[in-house]
């Protein structure tokens, strides 16, 4: 007779009070300001959860959190959990009218938040709810009938929610998605509000690791924290990863790194010059790179070493089916570039539901996300880049993260995006916006992209400008910034 299979999926909050009972005084969260226990989690949350009832949040609801990066934001997630609620993340910084449209689409009861964000909701902060109720003792076990709720990273304009394919459970001996073990030490620079810092940060601790919040990125500060910390897991994106390379050498030989065991990079293409320098200062197989979409419908993963061995891609297919197809819906071989569309494996439930939004399909289940690319003859997956980005130079398509790529190589670039401005004679003209270090000058990053790109793909006119181009997350807004311009040389022209 065979063993009985025991299912080990719990609820999230049934999960926290597990690893409270196993490991009380571990550290759970750190953040800049406080070190949080396992026990102080558990109690903690209780007494949120039932302040976030006495402030009306049902079972089934979703709650928009508006927090930066901190132990107050996991406080309000697993609370959210325990009462059988949706955490629904937004930026801290989001102006008000782009925050009241996710949180109508939301129909959130409340918001949790600071200062920094404005609605039409009633706003409270971690310790307004803890305010509300002083019980931390055991909170009644519930299951939110959706896991996450996060906001999309396109530049529509119009909000849109991706709903979780699965409840608010975890399976306590599932290998994690990201490499973490329970004895992880996780370093995380990245914004908790994106989706691939929420998930593999709470992935961690699902498993017991110790999670360490940075406020924001800073590139120094994200080497010390793995220097003080023991970091042995970090998640980043190229542009931090880039200015992490571009400090000083004598700054970066000054933390001690060698604890790290996996370091995650993805949510943009990672210019492969760096990529390179990467793998050759931390190790092959420290470095890990997925490609994915918030929907989750199939996932690529590639180590340093497949990654040396196909320079520029971003993996062979490790959970579901990617197939690139022509304009036609016409599924193309090997070597030939298409749309890349994504398919759940066969007898699956939905990974995700969109609130705002309807999915782009194909006959057969197929999902696209928008992405350019081929597969070579090994099946690994090659990007070019967004279909919506593309740029029609002349009857050529030319595809910004080349260029990107080939700017953000120069040392003196810090950050930049490429765009399309309309142009009579070409269709198209490519527009160059530099973030730039000090020392830098047009005619040095003319003479820097001759020797990189073909002429067609060399921009006509640049522009430098002092702000961030990319977010916390490492995201663009290409159509917004197009349309800021467009909007400047109308301006221009009725002067």
């Amino acid at each position: 007779m065979s063993d009985p299979i025991v299912d080990d999926t719990v609820s999230l909050g049934r999960r926290l009070a597990e690893l409270a009972q196993e490991r009380p005084d571990r550290p759970a969260v750190t953040d800049h300001v406080r070190t949080v226990t396992w026990a102080e989690l558990d109690r903690r949350t209780n007494r949120i959860a039932r302040g976030l009832m006495a402030a009306g949040v049902k079972q089934g609801d979703l709650v928009t959190i508006g927090l930066p990066n901190s132990a107050d934001f996991i406080e309000a997630c697993f609370a959210l959990w325990k009462v059988g609620a949706t955490p629904q993340p937004i930026s801290y910084r989001l102006p008000r009218h782009e925050a009241e449209a996710v949180m109508d689409l939301a129909e959130t009861p409340i918001l949790i938040a600071g200062d920094s964000v404005e609605g039409n909701k009633p706003r409270y902060d971690v310790p307004a709810l803890l305010a509300l109720s002083d019980d931390d003792s055991p909170h009644e076990d519930r299951i939110a009938p959706y896991y996450k709720a996060p906001t999309s990273g396109g530049s529509t304009g119009r909000p849109k929610l991706i709903l979780s394919g699965g409840p608010g459970v975890t399976n306590r001996n599932a290998a994690g998605a990201y490499r973490t073990v329970e004895d992880d030490t996780m370093i995380m620079p990245g914004p908790m509000y994106h989706n691939g810092p929420f998930t593999s940060a709470f992935g961690g601790l699902f498993k017991g690791a110790h999670l360490v919040l940075l406020p924001r990125f800073d590139a120094e500060k994200t080497l010390e924290a793995v220097h003080t910390h023991g970091g042995t897991w970090m998640y980043l994106v190229p542009t931090m990863m880039s200015r992490i390379w571009k400090l000083p050498e004598e700054v970066r030989a000054k933390y001690d790194v060698s604890t790290l065991r996996t370091v995650w990079h993805l949510a943009a293409p990672c210019p492969p010059w760096l990529k390179e320098a990467w793998i050759n200062w931390l190790g092959h197989e420290v470095i890990m790179e997925l490609y994915a979409g918030t929907e989750a419908q199939a996932v690529t993963i590639i180590t340093g070493t497949e990654w040396l061995a196909h320079r520029g891609s971003v993996g062979k297919v490790a959970f579901g089916e990617m197939a690139a197809f022509d304009g036609d819906g016409n599924r193309l071989p090997p070597g030939e570039i298409g749309e890349v569309f994504m398919r759940r494996p066969e007898g699956s439930a939905p990974s995700y539901h969109y609130r705002g939004a309807s999915a782009r399909t194909l006959e057969g289940g197929w999902e696209s996300l928008g992405d350019i690319g081929y597969f070579d003859e090994d099946g690994y997956l090659y990007l070019a880049d967004r279909r919506t980005d593309m740029i029609l130079v002349g009857g050529s398509n030319v595809y910004p993260a080349e260029i990107e790529a080939a700017l953000d190589e120069h040392p003196l670039v810090q950050s930049s995006a490429v765009i399309g401005l309309p142009d009579d004679e070409m269709g198209n003209q490519i527009h160059a916006i530099i973030q730039p270090r000090e020392g830098l000058t047009e005619q040095a990053v003319r003479d820097h992209l001759k020797s990189m790109l073909v002429t067609y793909k060399q921009p006509r006119t640049f522009e430098f400008v002092a702000e961030n181009i990319r977010d916390d997350a490492g995201k663009v807004r290409r159509t917004q910034l197009r349309d800021e311009r467009i909007a400047r040389l109308k301006e221009t022209a009725k002067a």
